[in-house]
């Protein structure tokens, strides 16, 4: 089955079924993140610079596990830092077996996000997003062309965590185009499915 086949085929089942309880937006208890800053993830290519040490000068992509593997040190989490905090943490582990260790990473490519969408969307599928310029919500729902006229305006969901019982984060369609805080500063990550009732 093609992937965005299944993409839709999951939608649909979610769209259809009670999958339990939800949340709103406003009162989602996000993950604070003291770093500020492009987040790296799954499928980011990176390149990493050990300056004196050429050899060590290597670029790697980020696996599914959220690591990567790099000389010496060999498999590395790079996923859910930034450019400038895996660089830090790189010259610590490579204190190891250099002295005084001067890192540079930075990101040569970007995987965009693969956001399913169902429901009652103008056009559901699946909705490729650009990570670096922190697409939204809002930027899904018109890359689908939009709530039918059959869409209820407040129940717009994400369903995040996957089966057996994903979280339902639950939106209004006023609270995104108004730009409420907490809904336009809301972040998909990869495996997020967006449904409409």
């Amino acid at each position: 089955m093609r992937p965005a086949t299944a993409a839709a085929l999951s939608i649909a089942l979610f769209a259809c079924s009670d999958v339990g309880r939800y949340v709103w937006v406003d009162d989602y208890p996000e993950k604070a993140r003291p770093e500020q800053g492009f987040i790296i993830g799954v499928g980011d290519t990176i390149q990493m610079r050990v300056y004196g040490q050429e050899q060590l000068t290597t670029k790697a992509k980020v696996r599914g596990d959220g690591k990567m593997t790099l000389p010496l040190l060999n498999d590395v989490v790079a996923a859910g830092y930034t450019p400038a905090s895996l660089g830090q943490q790189l010259e610590t582990r490579y204190k190891e077996f250099l002295k005084n260790p001067v890192v540079s990473v930075s990101v040569e490519e970007v995987q965009p996000l693969t956001i399913p969408v169902g429901g009652e969307v103008s056009k559901p599928g699946v909705v490729t997003v650009d990570r670096a310029s922190g697409a939204g919500v809002l930027q899904v729902l018109i890359a689908s062309g939009g709530l039918t006229e059959f869409a209820h305006r407040d129940r717009i969901f994400v369903l995040r965590g996957g089966n057996p019982s994903p979280q339902r984060i639950r939106f209004s369609w006023d609270g995104l185009t108004h730009g409420d805080a907490k809904a336009a500063a809301f972040a998909l990550q990869q495996g997020d499915l967006i449904v409409v009732e």
